[in-house]
């Protein structure tokens, strides 16, 4: 027997009782359905017995009717039982309705529990194991996906508000993220155009968490929902984004179907060109189309010198992990500590042509060096933006695609205990007061209207 707890000199123990000579309560006033009776029995039959029933000394129930009811159903013989022989009769009886009342007077974060029920089920657990019926979990889960016309009346839920709840946590694995950036791509971003395989690694060994930025076959491109979170919460509407690392077109496209003013910096010609095509395809009848400048980064304080941004945006190159051209003016070619100044330089002389009392966010994944040793990127980046003047605001976790990452991550783990990345870094930073930019971005305002093929 297992000692529990031991109180006012009161041992109290799990033990083994037959079934059979267990007693309900005569005037239990506590009811039990088939249907539930079916639900704890598959409870017990997925989580084991968790919760032992409580007899009063000579084997009368106090608490547990359902659970015997349920290892009837389930043809046990013993179940576990706790002896609570020393309380009163008045107390034995006010026990068996307060353990019933206690836990129904809990209530919910209907939020937090749809995020939950979502992660179980993109894990295959079976849901229905957690006691709600099918329309219960379906208004769960359609406020978890974001379905305008399914959630909750009133003010609506969080995601209703602001695309996603406003939480650490982005989880670009959910299935109504996908379908929203399939829907995104289907206005016609190939924002892996430009990108020229040859003698750069370009499109080569990406790793899987670099699928936040959307891994397709010219390599890495950011993911346009984290692009749409950004712009929405961070820049006020008609406002301008800089990007003093452009790379595709994806974020010159988003911004400019939100009614941002965009402009990217991006060193490579061919890439600057590709997306000035792409702008035109997809962006030719909005209000602010996108705008790429061809020019060194280091160089940005005199390319954009009239430049008064409303946000600056980018998810820069992760030091060496992905060399986009031969150009020895591309950072990616650059030594760590060489990148790393540059980095800082051209942080700080884009933070100068950010307007104050706004947004800045970046969103980065640490990278490794030859030795198998992180550089500390994110960790630079933060010190990047605080040696410019701002101040570290947010800090969210983008869980990224698995990909292939299940057959690698086996072989390295066992050679060198490394982890399998699976998420970047959102770091937030905010120039000025936090409350007084967040007034100047106004309320979050979701485009539903013109991704026409969402679903």
């Amino acid at each position: 027997m297992l000692k529990l707890l031991q109180k006012n000199n009161i041992q109290m123990q799990i033990q083994q009782k037959p079934i059979k000579d267990l007693i309900p309560y005569i005037n239990n006033s506590r009811t039990h359905s088939d249907e539930q009776v079916a639900q704890i029995a598959a409870s017990i039959k997925e989580f084991g017995w968790t919760n032992p029933i409580l007899v009063d000394g000579i084997n009368g129930i106090i608490a547990g009717h359902g659970r015997l009811l349920a290892a009837r159903k389930l043809n046990m013989d013993k179940i576990p039982v706790i002896e609570l022989a020393h309380l009163s009769e008045i107390q034995k009886k006010a026990l068996i309705i307060a353990d019933n009342k206690l836990a129904m007077n809990a209530g919910w974060d209907f939020d937090f529990l749809a995020l939950e029920i979502q992660s179980l089920k993109d894990e295959d657990f079976d849901i229905n194991l957690l006691g709600f019926d099918d329309k219960e979990l379906n208004d769960l889960l359609k406020q978890e996906t974001n379905d305008p016309t399914d959630g909750p009346s009133g003010n609506g839920s969080l995601a209703e508000r602001f695309l996603i709840p406003p939480f650490s946590v982005f989880n670009a694995r959910e299935g109504w993220w996908q379908d929203r950036k399939r829907a995104w791509l289907a206005l016609g971003i190939k924002s892996e155009e430009g990108r020229e395989i040859g003698s750069t690694n370009v499109g080569k060994n990406v790793p899987d968490y670099m699928a936040g930025r959307g891994n397709n076959e010219g390599g890495s491109i950011f993911d346009p929902v984290m692009c749409e979170i950004a712009y929405t919460w961070f820049c006020p509407p008609k406002g301008l984004v800089l990007d003093p690392f452009a790379g595709g077109s994806v974020r010159g496209v988003v911004a400019s179907k939100l009614g941002r003013q965009y402009i990217g910096h991006e060193l490579r010609q061919e890439q600057v060109d590709a997306n000035i095509k792409q702008g035109i395809d997809i962006c030719f009848d909005d209000l602010l189309p996108p705008a790429w400048i061809c020019g060194d980064s280091q160089n940005i304080d005199k390319t954009c010198v009239d430049v008064k941004a409303d946000l600056i945006f980018s998810c820069p190159p992760y030091a060496d992990l992905e060399v986009y051209s031969d150009d020895p003016k591309d950072l990616s070619t650059f030594t760590y500590p060489e990148f790393k100044a540059a980095y800082f330089e051209i942080i700080k002389k884009s933070c100068n042509l950010l307007k104050n009392n706004a947004f800045a966010c970046f969103v980065v994944g640490d990278v490794r060096d030859k030795k198998g040793n992180y550089y500390n990127f994110v960790g630079d980046t933060v010190e990047a933006f605080k040696a410019a003047g701002l101040n570290y605001y947010n800090e969210a976790i983008l869980i990224t695609a698995v990909g292939s990452l299940p057959i690698r991550a086996g072989k390295m783990f066992s050679a060198s205990r490394k982890l399998g990345k699976t998420h970047q870094n959102v770091l937030v930073f905010v120039k000025g007061d936090g409350k007084k930019a967040a007034n100047n971005c106004g309320i979050v305002e979701i485009a539903e209207e013109m991704l026409v093929g969402e679903n």
